[in-house]
């Protein structure tokens, strides 16, 4: 009983590895390029808030970061 169990257990696992067989390699490649859209898109934004902040870039810059007048964020 319990090894019919086991064998019924390994046909099923078969069977269902079967969907690789027809996937093939497209599912790898789609992650690929919707990770490089991603990345894209996240730079694109990281851009544009990167142009917005008022922290200065350089470390010996780095005395204090103020937004407005008077106003330090650190």
């Amino acid at each position: 009983m319990w090894t019919d169990f086991v064998y019924k257990l390994g046909d099923l696992f078969q069977w269902s590895f079967g969907f690789f067989e027809f996937i093939q390699n497209y599912f790898n490649n789609l992650l690929i390029i919707l990770g490089f859209f991603g990345f894209g898109y996240w730079m694109n934004i990281q851009n544009k808030l990167s142009k917005k902040a008022n922290v200065p870039v350089e470390s010996s810059e780095n005395t204090g970061w103020y937004k407005d007048d008077n106003k330090q964020l650190k």
